[in-house]
């Protein structure tokens, strides 16, 4: 298994304003970019990068919504997505309606760096830090378009890791203050294994998936008047419904792919986007994420998403070590 690369620093694009971004996660979710377009941006802006000969390289990328705007139709308990119908078709008349999820978003987006740039002084780190904001100005993150911004704490900055343990999480802590408001989003297998656990107790054919959907919903269970105080019986009690506790604001969420084929030779698949590249069938993986206040990490490493590849299981995915590093 991949575990997170030991980086030199952190990059930060912070308050980036973006414009139409993909709010269709994947098949079953929807209401913010899947984790694997933020880790797809980092690779495409990585070899934008590249004529820039930065001394820099990506290994991961956190990211913290501080505002979100879902373009859905508003009243009533069921919305629906503001679709548009475009382009025109070649005979000049109307095309079907394409089900595009959109939605305006401001986050802060963080990268773990390595390389180089330890030795350079703060000028050179701010120059670095201005060369890759401009070069992800003209990109697209999720699908949507990178609006200008004068807010003056749109600043970019690299914040180099040093020896000193102690000074590099006060500097983090200095840090973190400047994301609020706002939340970002880590991962939380932890949770879906101890309710696969728990539901197990009671009907042991219980699956991975029935976790999933049960931890995705509210769900409200019937509490009885405590039968050593209230001597009512069994048959006049009065039955109260009340909503579980939830641990935390969590969501459901694609974190990767799972192979539904073997690998094929680049080229032997019609239609592929790619000819120069193997080919495989593949199909949505799900987790559960949660929404935290940046002011509850501890350290930069709570937060970072990085990439995880088993090609011999056919699993690409995501991982962020939050869970494991809470615990220790």
């Amino acid at each position: 298994m991949n575990t997170l690369p030991n980086s030199d620093g952190l990059l930060i694009l912070p308050r980036l304003r973006v414009q139409n971004a993909n709010a269709i996660s994947s098949p079953l979710t929807h209401g913010f970019p899947s984790m694997t377009a933020f880790l797809g941006l980092m690779w495409a802006l990585a070899r934008k990068l590249e004529a820039h000969d930065l001394p820099l390289a990506f290994d991961s990328v956190g990211v913290i919504c501080h505002d979100f705007d879902e373009q859905v139709t508003e009243g009533g308990y069921v919305k629906a997505f503001r679709l548009t119908r475009n382009p025109v078709g070649k005979d000049g008349g109307s095309a079907a309606i394409v089900e595009e999820g959109r939605m305006h978003m401001e986050i802060t987006l963080i990268f773990g760096i390595s390389g180089g740039f330890v030795e350079l002084d703060d000028r050179a780190h701010d120059a670095i830090a201005q060369t890759v904001a401009h070069e992800l100005a003209g990109m697209r993150i999720a699908g949507g378009s990178v609006l200008p911004s004068s807010d003056w704490r749109s600043r970019p900055a690299v914040l180099r890791f040093g020896d000193d343990a102690e000074d590099v999480r006060r500097r983090f802590r200095h840090l973190r203050r400047h994301w609020l408001p706002g939340f970002a989003l880590v991962c939380r297998d932890d949770l879906l294994h101890a309710r696969l656990d728990q539901l197990r107790e009671a009907a042991p054919e219980t699956t991975a998936l029935d976790a999933l959907l049960d931890l995705s919903r509210f769900n409200w269970r019937p509490v009885g008047p405590d039968a050593e105080s209230d001597g009512a019986s069994a048959t006049t009690a009065k039955v109260e419904w009340k909503p579980e506790p939830r641990p935390g604001w969590i969501v459901p969420i694609p974190v990767g792919f799972g192979a539904l084929s073997e690998l094929m030779p680049a080229g032997e698949v019609q239609s592929a986007r790619d000819r120069n590249t193997p080919f495989r069938f593949v199909e949505s993986v799900y987790s559960i994420g949660q929404w935290i206040s940046p002011h509850r990490l501890d350290n930069a490493a709570q937060l970072l998403w990085y990439a995880s590849t088993d090609p011999a299981a056919g699993l690409y995915r995501c991982r962020n070590d939050f869970a494991s590093r809470l615990s220790a």
